[in-house]
């Protein structure tokens, strides 16, 4: 079932973790290509000194102002596109969830033409690579994953062991464990948090 917009209008935080073990879905014409997450991070307004709406609204980050469910995009290195969702109710604290890893399911053949390799696990595990593996890039900034034909977030199927651990490559805000992972999936990203915690239901 695809995830509703009272999904994302909650405490960011819980709509990272809670995005564990959903699908992404990309459509392009005929061709559907999608992975599970299974990897994200939470970043949430003025209390988040990591988050790019710290320092209040900007052009750049109006979106995470915004109403809830739509896709946040950035530009990191000069090379990689970062997909984000907004999070929580319009008019309060903004936030976004940077989706870190997926698990590839459909369209492995298109991800592998996409990122020139043939290795399914490098396919997706890391911001960039995912984007990059599904073809999602600037144009969908502002992208409602609601009504969207072509970008949209399916609920999981079946539960997954969760764990969190401090933020990847912050500067800033290393007290917050809003790093959340499916443990034990060979699909993470390979960066390395202190203090990894499993909180499984």
């Amino acid at each position: 079932m695809r995830l509703e917009r009272s999904f994302f209008e909650r405490h960011t935080p819980s709509v990272a973790r809670d995005l564990l073990g959903c699908t992404l879905v990309r459509k392009s014409g005929r061709r559907v290509i999608s992975g599970r997450i299974v990897e994200v991070e939470a970043y949430r307004g003025s209390d988040d000194p990591a988050s790019h709406s710290y320092r209040g609204k900007t052009a750049r980050n109006s979106l995470m102002f915004g109403e809830a469910g739509h896709v946040y995009m950035f530009f990191i290195y000069g090379n990689h596109w970062c997909l984000n969702f907004t999070a929580e109710p319009e008019g309060r604290k903004p936030g976004a969830v940077l989706v870190r890893a997926l698990e590839p399911v459909e369209g492995i053949g298109e991800m592998a033409k996409n990122r020139g390799t043939s290795d399914t696990v490098s396919l997706t595990n890391g911001p960039g690579k995912l984007t990059q593996a599904l073809g999602i890039d600037g144009s969908f900034y502002g992208e409602d994953l609601v009504t969207s034909e072509r970008l949209f977030v399916l609920s999981a199927e079946s539960p997954v062991r969760r764990a969190v651990s401090s933020r990847i490559g912050v500067s800033q805000g290393h007290e917050q464990k809003w790093r959340y992972f499916v443990k034990g999936n060979r699909f993470v990203s390979k960066g390395h948090p202190s203090r990894v915690k499993d909180v499984s239901e």
